[in-house]
């Protein structure tokens, strides 16, 4: 999951080498907290959203086969 999200983040970001993802997992729930570079924060989050919720909608699909929620955090 940890890596899914990298890929897609540096796919959108301009400075992907600032692109820092952190994983929590708990025994239900898995917590991906993702920073990136102040000014490539509202690449990442779209407008109204859009691409934020996108990537949550992936990671949600991967997310049923292993059979764990995920929840995704924007840090800034």
């Amino acid at each position: 999951m940890k890596e899914l999200l990298e890929f897609i983040a540096r796919a959108l970001v301009d400075r992907p080498d600032d692109v820092v993802v952190t994983e929590i997992e708990g025994e239900q729930t898995t917590v991906l907290e993702l920073k990136v570079a102040r000014e490539d924060l509202g690449k990442v989050i779209g407008k109204q959203g859009r691409t934020a919720r996108s990537i949550r909608t992936i990671l949600a699909a991967a997310g049923m086969k292993l059979r764990k929620r995920v929840v995704l955090e924007i840090l800034e």
